[in-house]
């Protein structure tokens, strides 16, 4: 069993919980909700009450400290990944850090660096890479049932201004490393790595991106538009088309249902998600036995997948002139 510790208690941070109890309760021990800490001490207490933790830290040190903990979930703003992350690698503890992984490629080189060094599993928690329904998807433009696949169109829009980290920029705000982060993500699953790249956003009076458009090419002639944004909402679809035929996925940040048309758009068939609880248990489950291994990353998101990503983002930003305040200085020289 490996005892998990989650650094942080927002609302991510509650997914995750709730995704432990529910395996804990289904019988699966393999994982356990050992520990969490906030920088509020009482919120770390009402926390552990709520989801039956063991304990519970008002620092982020002292739960480090812990030689109990051997797994950490970062779920803090990604502008703060960086730091929390080096910070657990420090304290010699294996790394589960939700996406965006960091702020920009370099930083996640340098983190990804550390934890090889000391031995650790260090690894992105971005769960659509994780989740069955991923390999399925890639299984199906495989196998030829929609032709030749040569097309994706995917959105990922929620309206998530509310949330004051979402429109700041000194917390790496904005519609980019929150959403489309998977719609890119889905993209290259299918298609493999993008040869070029072109993007247009719509600004928030605060100087973040609201909303976005990116168009990835292939050498070969294949293309993905991708749309992503924090102030709509949007059917999160995603769809492979093919020279016989398309494919739909449902939800493409957690995908429930896969559905194939022929060219004249008749269904022909559906294939669904297996059970799951949240859909958060398979990198949790994945980061587990990888530790057991003792490996330093895992089969579902490599190393060269996470820094690649962020590369892409940082290509991204660069032809936007999106620069995050204090970037350089969360790193060290």
């Amino acid at each position: 069993m490996v005892k998990l510790a989650i650094l942080g208690a927002g609302r991510i941070a509650r997914a995750m919980a709730d995704t432990l109890r529910q395996m804990g309760q289904a019988g699966d021990r393999r994982v356990e909700l050992y520990a969490v800490a906030a920088r509020d001490g009482a919120r770390a207490e009402a926390f552990a009450r709520e989801y039956g933790i063991a304990k519970a830290y008002g620092s982020y040190e002292e739960m480090l400290s812990d030689p109990e903990v051997q797994l950490v979930y970062i779920a803090t703003p990604h502008s703060h990944h960086y730091a929390h992350g080096m910070l657990c690698v420090e304290h010699g503890k294996h790394v589960l850090c939700e996406k965006a992984f960091t702020v920009n490629a370099r930083q996640a080189e340098r983190l990804l660096q550390a934890g090889r060094e000391r031995g650790l599993l260090v690894t992105e928690a971005i769960w659509n890479r994780y989740q069955p329904m991923s390999r399925m998807i890639r299984e199906a433009v495989a196998s030829g049932i929609i032709g030749e696949p040569r097309m994706i169109v995917a959105n990922l829009c929620c309206p998530t201004t509310q949330k004051a980290r979402i429109l700041d920029p000194a917390l790496a705000g904005g519609a980019l490393l929150d959403v489309g982060v998977y719609a890119l993500n889905f993209a290259e699953m299918v298609f493999g790595w993008a040869d070029g790249v072109q993007a247009s956003c719509v600004w928030s009076d605060t100087g973040v991106d609201l909303a976005d458009s990116i168009t990835l090419t292939w050498k070969d002639g294949r293309v993905a538009m991708l749309q992503a944004s924090a102030e709509v909402v949007s059917d999160r679809s995603g769809s492979v088309c093919g020279t016989h035929g398309y494919l739909v996925v449902e939800n493409l940040n957690n995908p429930q249902v896969l559905r194939i048309y022929n060219e004249e758009h008749q269904l022909v068939e559906e294939r669904h998600c297996p059970p799951q609880f949240t859909g958060y248990e398979y990198e949790v489950l994945e980061a587990a036995s990888c530790i057991e291994q003792g490996l330093t990353q895992c089969p579902s998101m490599p190393h060269r997948e996470t820094v690649h990503i962020m590369e892409l983002m940082d290509h991204i930003r660069a032809q936007w002139g999106l620069h995050y305040p204090n970037e350089e200085a969360s790193e060290p020289s």
